[in-house]
């Protein structure tokens, strides 16, 4: 089953293609695992899930006696030595949150020390992420921030796609060139475009010729239906038959990719 990792700059709409992604998925009867990787965690909201819900998840890198248990040091301790390599297999099935038939994890955000910083609570994460990359059973979807901070070098060729969504704009086209490189860096096999809130061919036209030479695999059109859902707490899925049917062309595609 296809792993898919998508990024993208702040605000183009990766959460939103992220939860609709999960959620068709989930729809026709498939294992999905959502997992927010994006410090700025949005992707409960983005499946619809009800805000009373939300404040119940705990995101993986703040769990410290989690941490310590599986790594042997307590996040923030001075010199501390710890496991490299801890267990992680059962925290799927004890810390998802099920919902509309998808499984939801939140990694977290490490502060200290940087992203790169070999600290037991990122320790922790990349043993996890690394342990879902390789299960067989399940469609994995990240939303990542825009970069690959939660990747390691040895795992990240298990992502079937990263998908990098743009608007119609110079500075998320820039955002996707730069996640190419580090997609590739890291050996990632397929770097794909979504030009999302586009209005006419114009837009179109310009995303092709910014983004290439990265192959493009969808457009979704501006729909006032995904505002509208937002500021109603609910999933942009469902919302427009329109936006609907493009998101679905978008995940044909991807199965595709991933045969």
């Amino acid at each position: 089953m296809p792993k898919i990792a998508i990024s993208g700059k702040g605000g183009v709409g990766k959460t939103t293609l992220a939860g609709m992604l999960a959620l068709q998925y989930a729809a026709e009867g498939v294992p999905v695992l959502a997992i927010d990787a994006d410090p700025d965690a949005n992707l409960a909201s983005a499946l619809g899930v009800p805000p009373e819900l939300a404040e119940r998840i705990v995101p993986i890198a703040e769990m410290e006696d989690l941490i310590e248990e599986r790594t042997g040091a307590r996040p923030g301790s001075s010199g501390a030595y710890f496991r490299l390599n801890p267990r992680v297999d059962d925290l799927p099935e004890r810390f998802a949150l099920q919902f509309r038939g998808v499984r939801l994890m939140v990694m977290g955000t490490v502060d200290r020390g940087g992203s790169g910083c070999v600290c037991p609570e990122n320790v922790l994460l990349k043993a996890l992420i690394t342990h879902l990359l390789l299960r067989p059973d399940e469609t994995l979807i990240l939303d990542m921030e825009a970069g690959v901070e939660h990747l390691g070098r040895g795992t990240a060729g298990n992502v079937d796609a990263m998908i990098v969504v743009v608007e119609p704009g110079q500075r998320s086209v820039q955002t996707a060139h730069h996640v190419a490189r580090l997609a590739e860096d890291l050996g990632i096999r397929r770097c794909l475009v979504v030009g999302n809130k586009v209005r006419d061919e114009r837009d179109r036209q310009f995303i092709r010729e910014r983004v290439a030479p990265l192959p493009v695999l969808g457009f979704i059109s501006y729909n006032a239906a995904v505002s509208e859902a937002d500021l109603a707490g609910r999933s942009a899925y469902g919302a427009d038959p329109v936006l609907d049917a493009e998101v679905q062309e978008i995940r044909r595609r991807l199965d595709e990719l991933s045969r």
